[in-house]
């Protein structure tokens, strides 16, 4: 017998969505284990991001480093969490600011910028980021989503 999870994410729906909407947070203690498991997973095994030793001492860095690519993961959760299986990402832009070290905890975040329909499609646009302990902003990006409406 095979267990079947089903899905348990409210529908969002365009005309629900707000300018100025808070998406809800994805927030992680970034360690060794959600590295190692995406570095495998993504054929990223880099000593910055892996060894310490290599970290420190020759690459200069403060510790190993989380990988940018697993924020820009822990952002397209943000969106996927909120919007579920209906959303459709349409273009997503990020830029890598500052470093965030293995075991910091780092969350993504995404605010409602605009909304509009064009081309037959309902388009959400929003602020997209991640943070450190800190509140700064260490990847700040972009994204616009497709989403359904209810007609």
């Amino acid at each position: 017998m095979v267990a079947i999870r089903e899905n348990t994410m409210a529908k969002v729906y365009f005309e629900d969505v707000q300018v100025g909407q808070e998406l809800p947070d994805y927030k992680i203690k970034a360690g060794y284990m959600e590295l190692n498991r995406f570095a495998g997973a993504n054929d990223e095994l880099i000593p910055i991001h892996m060894d310490p030793d290599f970290a420190k001492n020759v690459a200069k860095l403060p510790d190993v480093i989380i990988m940018g690519n697993l924020k820009l993961a822990y952002m397209c959760n943000v969106l996927t969490n909120w919007g579920g299986d209906d959303l459709w990402v349409k273009k997503l832009e990020v830029s890598y600011r500052k470093m965030d070290v293995v075991n910091e905890t780092v969350t993504a975040k995404a605010v409602v910028k605009s909304k509009r329909t064009e081309g037959g499609e309902h388009l959400v646009d929003l602020d997209l980021w991640v943070e450190n302990s800190k509140g700064e902003k260490t990847a700040p990006g972009s994204a616009v989503v497709s989403l359904p409406a209810r007609s």
